[in-house]
């Protein structure tokens, strides 16, 4: 099927603009460490590029949260599968995002995450998609804002499938 996708963001532009990001979230923190959690499983390769790519002490834990399962649309139900192993209080947190898409899920893990008292808490994403908003959210740190496609590579998936590209791809249905 790889026929069937579009290169939409290239991975040298990806790279760049992870650059840009964590020199920006590096000054931001300036003198603190920061907690990041990668929200699994599309947000792996992002997280980690973006982390190499830190100045500032960094501590990472993971979480999983869907709202996808098998399908191209959310289904607007959020479920935790895989919850922190630490505890976040008092410490200054970074949630890493593949895609905002709903605003659903990372509605949920704030509401959730803020119940833990952390001293800060803040958002990055790859991937802001903003005309399929259901949930008004906040992103603090985002890498490209997109159009209502449904797009696959750099973590991103179509039922488990694709996340190995290292572009961000448009699929062609």
């Amino acid at each position: 099927m790889k026929e069937n996708i579009r290169v939409m963001i290239s991975e040298e532009t990806i790279e760049q603009r992870i650059c840009e990001i964590a020199k920006e979230i590096s000054a931001d923190y300036a003198g603190k460490e920061l907690y990041v959690i990668c929200i699994l499983k599309g947000s792996v390769f992002y997280t980690c590029d973006l982390v190499k790519r830190l100045t500032v002490p960094t501590r990472m834990d993971f979480m999983k949260a869907s709202s996808y399962g098998a399908g191209t649309v959310s289904s607007g139900t959020v479920t935790i599968q895989k919850d922190l192993e630490e505890s976040i209080e008092n410490k200054d947190v970074l949630i890493v995002e593949d895609i905002i898409d709903t605003g659903n899920t990372l509605a949920k893990l704030l509401d959730l995450l803020k119940e833990r008292k952390p001293a800060s808490i803040r958002t990055t994403a790859l991937l802001d998609k903003p005309a399929r908003r259901e949930v008004d959210v906040t992103v603090d740190y985002v890498g490209f804002e997109i159009e209502d496609r449904f797009v696959v590579g750099y973590g991103l998936d179509y039922d488990q499938r694709y996340r190995d590209l290292p572009y961000i791809g448009e699929v062609q249905l």
